[in-house]
């Protein structure tokens, strides 16, 4: 993927203030805009309510 070096700087920037990789950054920040949207199947939200970190705590 090409990307803006300002705009990777940033990514970099904000992904070690969120202690995530800028893959997992991005990958992050894709999800969270297909899920605005409206685009996340049903299925993959139910999958990624399962993996999340508080999936056995009732939340």
């Amino acid at each position: 993927m090409r990307i803006d070096p300002a705009l990777y700087d940033a990514l970099e920037r904000w992904a070690a203030a969120e202690l995530r990789s800028v893959n997992g950054q991005i990958e992050y920040l894709l999800a969270e805009a297909v899920r605005r949207r409206g685009r996340l199947r049903d299925a993959d939200k139910r999958e990624e309510a399962a993996d999340s970190p508080n999936a056995d705590v009732g939340e």
